[in-house]
């Protein structure tokens, strides 16, 4: 005589992708995410802009703290995309809006930080070559 075996329950409870989430816990996530986040940023980057005040023209701390700042930013950036990827994962589009949202403006805060640090930090002109000799007759031509 044959045995029939017993039926798995369905997988598809298990999860977190398997089932859309709710709207409420959904839009709790999204603030308390968002609000979390911000505090967050602002605290930091207000940590760093109170080294640099404190560095009291100091360029070299000022600067240290300035690129600290960048590359904490760069690490924040990086987060918030993956807890967006997560939300998405699991099915969670106000938390996913609001992550990205919230990516859109730290990548916007981030260039406008790189820009003003290549800005006031330029790169030093490029060195001649070793053939090369200077033209000072004023005419566009030399031998």
């Amino acid at each position: 005589m044959t045995q029939v075996l017993p039926e798995h329950p369905p997988r598809h409870g298990r999860w977190p992708w398997s089932n859309r989430t709710p709207h409420a816990p959904d839009i709790l996530a999204a603030i308390v995410l968002l609000i979390g986040e911000a505090a967050d940023f602002a605290w930091t980057t207000f940590g760093y802009g109170m080294e640099s005040w404190a560095a009291q023209d100091d360029q070299d701390r000022i600067d240290a703290a300035t690129l600290t700042n960048i590359a904490w930013m760069e690490h924040f950036l990086y987060v918030v995309l993956v807890l967006a990827g997560l939300a998405a994962l699991s099915r969670a589009p106000w938390t996913a809006v609001s992550h990205l949202l919230t990516a859109c403006l730290v990548f916007t805060l981030l260039t406008g930080a790189q820009h003003e640090w290549n800005r006031a930090h330029p790169a030093p002109a490029p060195t001649p070559s070793a053939g090369y000799s200077p033209c000072y007759s004023g005419s566009g031509t030399c031998s």
